[in-house]
């Protein structure tokens, strides 16, 4: 009884604390069944947890920085490679294996809670088959499919070669995947933890060392572009022997439970096709909730490019165009990592109050998330914009784009209230609706490519990502209002926030301003716009929060309430004296 707990706990935090994996609800993975008890059991699950919330942080860390090193070493034109490439095979990846962990996981809990081994590791094998197959299936398809898709991304003398190298991943990673799961399956979150770092750390640093060494040696943007999508394949290359090496440390205790399992009639005599069904059931849902988000990428990859050159304009120059469009990504990403991470730690909180049945504590916690989100989403575009031009050239040695720059970062604050709000509603138990409403999003954002980009190039096309994402979010908290009601409840502090987030812009602009003349002459450009950016975005991060707790946009007691992290958050600005002792 309290194994089975413990799992069903360990999924309900789990699956809401990495979208990565994508989300499901307790009650639809049938993790928690109505009336039963759901108290925190075992320690260890919770420790299970955190480490895959480490893992996270540092994967996604690295995976938002990575690409601007790669643009200083590759140019517009080796950027416009990669991110072409990526966005296919992140959907492609997606549609392979995307929910899989979490439904072999599942399965395998379950059986292992009924002392079933055997018919754990038979999960584990029909999985294992499974997955391998539709792996080698879609690199059939992309490698060899590789010039058609090309020429449709607008440049089958750039991108054929790089599609057919990003293709061989696609043979690693969905037994990588069923391997994560079957050690999920057992409550170790550690073999998962830890080959996520190695392969994203495997990956870029194959990115970054094959570029730099492709283009040192003359090979160009082409074969620099091949080198760094080939870093998906040696990542999870990498991956897997680290998920092989826990396996054999496993090894020998799993063979002497099932051979003990063996004794005895399994428990798990479901055909192969009936655990195959159950699988798709269990996965599918979560991979389409997960193959919005690289769609997003994926439209840019198939149109922008296409559109400028139907405009009228050269394909060097347009390939030039969305090299530097692509800049934004990297940047949108790092805001939104940061201005997401405080408030993302409350959405397992709201799944364990409902789970409990404590819809005010679901009401409270799901709007202190939509507020935080909101207090940290605003200065987050509106400072990325304000130092867009100085930041485009402290990063990308250069200021092309800055305009399209500046309206992305816009994209913060909309891509953060849609990621805590689709967390909510997931843990409401909406599984289906933010993946609908991010859908709905892509579509916007691909008949306003059609309809901007050929009158206002790429400028067109970061308004329609702007717009895309607005009426997601929209969508999202316009269901979570007719659950909850009032979302934000600011209690007439709007015209606070409003005045903190000016005083926030107007530093910045001040500082920036300030810093650029002082240093003109006396350093060289890049290294001038480095130090007033980083003065800009100091001075007004600290401004923003000064003012904040000064207007009274957001209280000590508030932000104690925040699960684990808001306690600390106060500690420091205690000790930082923005707060009182």
């Amino acid at each position: 009884m309290y194994r089975k707990q413990a799992t069903r706990l360990l999924f309900l935090f789990a699956l809401h604390a990495f979208p990565g994996y994508g989300v499901y609800t307790d009650r639809r993975l049938g993790l928690v069944q109505k009336g039963e008890p759901t108290s925190l059991v075992k320690q260890s699950l919770l420790k299970g947890v955190a480490i895959l919330g480490i893992a996270t942080f540092i994967t996604k860390l690295l995976g938002a920085v990575y690409k601007i090193p790669y643009q200083n070493i590759t140019g517009n034109q080796g950027l416009f490679v990669y991110q072409q490439v990526y966005p296919l095979y992140s959907t492609l990846l997606t549609l392979a294996t995307a929910g899989v962990p979490i439904a072999i996981s599942k399965l395998v809990s379950e059986r292992l809670a009924e002392g079933d081994e055997y018919g754990a590791q038979r999960i584990f094998r029909i999985s294992s088959f499974l997955l391998s197959s539709s792996g080698i299936l879609f690199f059939f398809l992309v490698y060899f499919g590789a010039p058609w898709i090309a020429t449709w991304m607008g440049s089958a003398k750039l991108l054929t070669l790089p599609i057919q190298a990003v293709s061989f991943a696609l043979l690693v990673v969905p037994l990588m995947s069923v391997i994560r799961g079957f050690f999920q399956g057992h409550q170790n979150m550690i073999p998962t933890a830890v080959s996520q770092v190695v392969e994203q750390a495997v990956r870029v640093m194959t990115i970054l060392i094959l570029s730099w060494w492709l283009m040192k040696t003359g090979a160009g943007v082409v074969w620099a572009g091949t080198g760094a999508v080939f870093g998906a394949f040696t990542g999870a290359v990498a991956g897997l022997i680290i998920l092989l090496f826990y396996w054999r440390q496993n090894r020998r205790e799993w063979k002497k439970h099932s051979r003990i399992a063996k004794t005895t009639p399994s428990s798990f005599l479901d055909s192969t096709r009936k655990v195959i069904r159950t699988l798709f059931i269990l996965a599918v849902p979560v991979c389409l909730g997960a193959l919005v988000m690289p769609l997003f990428s994926l439209v840019d990859s198939f149109t922008v490019t296409n559109l400028l050159i139907v405009a009228g304009w050269k394909t060097e120059a347009a390939v030039d165009a969305k090299g530097i469009f692509d800049r934004g990504q990297p940047l949108i990403q790092f805001a939104s990592f940061f201005a997401t991470a405080l408030s993302l730690s409350i959405v397992p909180a709201v799944a364990e109050a409902r789970a409990k049945g404590d819809e005010r504590g679901v009401v409270e916690r799901s709007v202190l998330a939509l507020r935080l989100t909101l207090l940290f989403g605003i200065p987050a575009s509106l400072g990325l914009a304000v130092v867009a031009g100085a930041t485009n050239i402290m990063l990308f040695r250069d200021d092309s784009g800055t305009s399209a720059l500046a309206i992305l970062a816009f994209t913060t604050l909309f891509s953060t209230l849609g990621l805590t709000s689709s967390g909510i509603l997931q843990g409401l138990g909406q599984v289906g609706l933010p993946a609908r409403n991010l859908l709905i999003g892509v579509g916007v954002k691909l008949f306003l490519n059609a309809w901007w980009v050929p009158t206002m190039d790429i400028d067109g096309a970061a308004w329609a990502t702007v717009v895309g994402y607005a009426v997601a979010s929209l969508l999202n908290l316009a269901a979570l209002r007719g659950q909850i009601g009032s979302l934000f409840r600011l209690r007439g502090r709007g015209f606070s926030i409003l005045g903190a987030t000016v005083l926030m812009g107007l530093s910045a602009r001040v500082v920036m301003g300030l810093v650029s003349v002082a240093v003109a002459g006396s350093l060289s450009l890049r290294l001038g716009m480095t130090l007033a950016t980083l003065s800009a975005v100091l001075i007004g991060a600290v401004a923003y929060i000064l003012a904040l707790f000064r207007f009274g946009g957001l209280t000590q007691v508030e932000l104690e309430r925040v699960p684990k992290a808001g306690p600390e958050l106060v500690r420091l600005l205690k000790r930082l004296r923005v707060l009182p002792s």
